[in-house]
């Protein structure tokens, strides 16, 4: 069987196990793309898998209280321990709310709001915001920088604003806001780094 023919198999056997055992199967594809991801990242896989069980808290936190439901349109990103709230909120004391809860889980050395208050963004918004990370991580294989790998590079956009999260050197760090800093579209850029 060659190269081709064994790809087609087990994709053929992925997607049979998807519709057997349904969520299941999505979990073992998560699994194994998280692995291929931590040999890219420079955090321990200790803290990427605490990272994704802080997300997952503070998603459940945020999914059972109605009154954050209602009110608001929070976007949630763990990296290294720290938690970015980004998104929008109808007033400063939901987002108090959420920022409040999030920082009682276990683990959690900070929390990031970057909330803005005022009217939830719009489709378009939204997509064009999807949009705009997709250029930016494409964007970032083109940082010359010796040694520097573009998937160390967390990337997240909310209403045209850029925020970079990642275990980077002080030159790194430089490099890749030099190159997000003049992609169309971005209205600013919020580094959240921390160095190596």
């Amino acid at each position: 069987m060659n190269r081709f023919q064994t790809r087609l198999a087990l994709l053929t056997l992925l997607a049979t196990l998807s519709g057997l055992i349904g969520g299941c199967a999505a979990v073992v594809v998560g699994g194994a793309a998280t692995g291929a991801g931590v040999a890219h990242d420079r955090r321990t896989v200790g803290t990427v898998i605490e990272d994704k069980d802080i997300q997952i808290k503070a998603m459940r936190i945020r999914y059972n209280d109605e009154e954050l439901k209602k009110h608001s349109n929070i976007d949630i990103t763990v990296y290294n321990l720290v938690v970015l709230l980004t998104g929008q909120a109808e007033s400063p004391e939901v987002v108090a709310r959420l920022r409040d809860q999030v920082a009682r889980i276990p683990r959690v050395r900070k929390v990031i709001d970057e909330v803005s208050i005022g009217a939830e963004g719009t489709w378009s918004e939204t997509t064009a915001d999807a949009y705009l990370t997709s250029r930016v991580k494409l964007a970032l294989f083109d940082v010359s920088i010796e040694g520097f790998d573009p998937l160390r590079v967390k990337v997240i956009t909310s209403q045209g604003t850029v925020y970079l999260m990642g275990l980077l050197t002080p030159a790194e760090a430089d490099k890749v806001t030099d190159k997000v800093r003049y992609i169309s579209g971005v209205k600013k850029v919020v580094r959240l780094f921390e160095y190596i």
